[in-house]
């Protein structure tokens, strides 16, 4: 029964994509993203000689976490073809010429018979899921196939149908998996407590991945101009909620310089960010070298995580909406953190960093004034709040060749 309600859900959710695209630019993309995708992936793996192992993530920043992993896996498995997919546009969009891929599609929908035909075409030595992706069908099928499946930087909380009374068809999902790498031990204690011991607390991809930033953090020559050598507040994927509470720090701190990077790089943001902010402001794409402008606008994407190098202070959004968007990024350079007190508790790094005195979570300008002018009189509290950020992430370091080792072994078997 519960298998027929979960395919039940998987056509009305296609039904509602197709019905709303010709009005909808995400769910167009999406739609059309998976038309024949049978015949788009067998351009690329029909009569594939060489091993073939396959990488899904959601979307972009699932992409990011796992992306330490998939080039590791590309450096020391040089033989093996990678295949990478999307469920979502926005992975999709951005790194669908990602080098380090064999190719990039977007993953079919979970049905009995995709799953089969996914299955026939690619014939994957082991399917890697990123963090949070259970189809039913796709991971059933590689079980019935004896393809490994694992999933790797889980988080879970009790909350989560896994351990709900009417959750079996997903704990059930869970059963399947060859193994699944948790990044805590609370997520560890709790799938043990469903019955499931192939687990592994190996921490956070995404830790990698922002350590190698700072090795790797490409210079910018129109933010080295636009700072002329003061102080840098950087705002990083904002949301209009946070601008709200920010846009007084902004228009008033005038030895400081901003850069802001909305999430949504449109229209309607940018024109949001103009109005509500009173100093000489520029976007990005228009900055020529003028020293007179005091905010930068961050109107294109792809650069703010190489853009926290040259900060004292980070403020990161989402905090006030679904989410709090990835602090670690910022951390890794130094940089004390701000950000929203409504929606961060359920990101592991995020309270670390709180409790370690690295970040601010505020729910209003006079709080986030408060900690910031602390910081700004005391240089020793400055200090201790960026080692503490730089610390953790040199800390938590190593997800990536706990997994490594891992699928050296499993591959050595097939």
């Amino acid at each position: 029964m519960a298998v027929i309600l979960y395919n039940f859900a998987i056509n009305c959710f296609r039904l509602l994509l197709w019905s709303i695209s010709p009005f909808h630019s995400k769910a167009r993309d999406m739609v059309r993203g998976r038309k024949d995708w049978d015949v788009k992936l067998s351009a690329d793996f029909q009569g594939m000689k060489q091993p073939v192992v396959w990488f899904h993530c959601a979307s972009l920043g699932e992409f990011e976490q796992g992306r330490p992993l998939i080039e590791s896996f590309h450096n020391e498995f040089p033989g093996h073809k990678i295949l990478l997919t999307f469920y979502s546009p926005s992975g999709y969009q951005v790194r669908k010429d990602y080098p380090f891929a064999f190719a990039v599609h977007y993953l079919p929908w979970d049905t009995a018979n995709n799953a089969r035909r996914f299955y026939q075409i690619v014939n994957p030595e082991v399917a890697i899921f990123i963090k949070y992706e259970f189809w039913f069908h796709l991971i059933y099928e590689g079980k019935k196939r004896n393809k490994p499946v694992i999933v790797c930087s889980s988080l879970f909380n009790r909350n989560q149908i896994f351990f709900r009374p009417y959750g079996g068809l997903f704990r059930n999902i869970l059963r399947q998996l060859d193994h699944i790498f948790v990044q805590d031990a609370n997520s560890s204690e709790l799938l043990k407590s469903i019955g499931l011991d192939r687990v592994t607390v190996a921490g956070d991809t995404r830790v990698d991945r922002v350590a190698s930033i700072t090795r790797e953090a490409e210079k910018n020559k129109i933010v080295e101009q636009f700072g002329n050598g003061l102080d840098l507040f950087i705002v990083g994927s904002s949301w209009p909620q946070d601008i709200e509470i920010l846009s007084d720090l902004i228009n008033n701190e005038r030895h400081l310089k901003f850069i802001i990077a909305p999430h949504e790089v449109n229209d309607h943001q940018i024109n949001h960010l103009e109005k509500v902010i009173t100093r000489p402001k520029i976007r990005y794409t228009d900055y020529n070298g003028e020293n007179n402008r005091d905010v930068l606008i961050v109107n294109t994407i792809g650069i703010l995580s190489h853009l926290y190098q040259y900060g004292k202070y980070a403020y990161i959004g989402g905090g006030f909406g679904k989410g709090l968007h990835n602090t670690l990024e910022a951390a890794t350079f130094g940089l004390p953190l701000f950000f929203g007190n409504s929606n961060y508790r359920k990101f592991a790094e995020a309270v670390a960093l709180e409790n370690s005195g690295g970040a601010f979570p505020v729910g209003n300008y006079r709080e986030l004034y408060q900690n910031y002018i602390t910081l700004e009189k005391d240089k020793d509290q400055y200090y201790k709040a960026s080692n503490a950020c730089r610390n953790y992430v040199e800390q938590h370091k190593g997800a990536t060749n706990i997994i490594m080792k891992y699928l050296e072994g499993i591959l050595k078997e097939t």
